[in-house]
């Protein structure tokens, strides 16, 4: 995945007047399979514990936060990052820098566990998995950047939510389900990322493109490296992960060309052609499109960081 975090639509504030508490200030929107839970601090705080019944979903919309979750080391959670917490999983939140100029807003989604297994049920029927495995959230995986389509998804959500609409509900139900699906893939996409050793074709394939990241590598290629036609093939990937493999292709060499550019020495023009580019202005360009900045400028930022 890039570095690049897709920021959700931030719902306005509060107003002073209607705040109850200066610390996780909350606001709730109760649906049918969901709550929605906005939540605002303005003062700075330790250790906060929060806990939720069901399974939440939670972006942070400004500001920032420090959490403590599971038994794993604290980490600063931001805007355009997403943190997935299975139920009755207690976390304990930080907030260093909050305060009434710069208040934290973070929206918490629970949602209701039957429509989680109503939602898994489906896909396993409507879309079962190849090789034995099944359609499953990854408690491991909690923690991700929002991509485009993740955030398109939140952002209907919170909509739906706030929305005074009859059909509400009904909408939101299909919104739920997109965002289960988007988060299995996201999160299939980190199980990719980190490596963690599995049996299953898409493992197979995206380590051979990581191999041969610097030549063309074909659809035909890859469908016949996993044993499908590529009608079967290009479905299956776009299933697993929620992108097509030029997309990923493409994902693999930006992030080579960004483990090459924080070596000071390597010149723009070799990092092109050892990431799998062959045109030096498309490279610059697609870079660009990505990171927001150009391979020059990350390649000093890094070295200056």
């Amino acid at each position: 995945m890039s570095n690049h975090k897709v920021l959700l639509n931030t719902p306005s504030l509060s107003g002073e007047k209607s705040l109850k508490t200066l610390v996780e200030n909350r606001t709730v929107y109760s649906l049918d399979n969901c709550e929605l839970n906005l939540f605002e601090t303005y003062k700075e705080s330790v250790k906060v514990p929060l806990k939720f019944n069901d399974l939440v979903v939670t972006s942070m919309l400004r500001g920032k936060k420090v959490m403590h979750l599971f038994d794993d080391p604290a980490f600063e959670y931001l805007p355009g990052e997403t943190v997935v917490i299975p139920s009755n999983v207690e976390m304990k939140i930080d907030f260093p820098e909050a305060s009434s100029k710069n208040p934290t807003q973070c929206l918490a989604l629970a949602i209701d566990h039957n429509k989680i297994k109503e939602t898994l049920h489906f896909l396993n029927e409507r879309y079962p998995k190849e090789e034995g495995t099944v359609w499953k959230l990854n408690n491991d995986n909690y923690f991700f950047y929002n991509n485009t389509e993740l955030a398109t998804t939140i952002n209907k959500l919170i909509r739906e939510c706030m929305s005074t609409s009859v059909t509400k509900d009904a909408l939101a139900d299909l919104a739920l389900q997109e965002l289960i699906v988007r988060i299995i893939q996201t999160q299939t996409v980190i199980a990719i990322d980190q490596d963690t050793t599995t049996d299953s074709p898409i493992h197979y394939i995206a380590e051979y493109i990581r191999k041969n990241i610097t030549h063309t590598i074909t659809l035909k290629e890859l469908s016949e490296k996993a044993c499908m036609s590529t009608t079967s093939f290009y479905r299956y990937f776009k299933r697993e992960l929620g992108m097509s493999p030029i997309e990923f292709i493409l994902n693999e060499k930006i992030k080579q060309a960004k483990k090459l550019l924080k070596n000071p020495g390597m010149q723009v023009n070799e990092v092109c052609f050892l990431s799998g580019f062959d045109d030096c202005n498309y490279f610059i360009r697609i870079f660009k499109k990505h990171e927001g900045i150009t391979p020059k400028q990350y390649q000093m930022l890094s070295i200056n960081n």
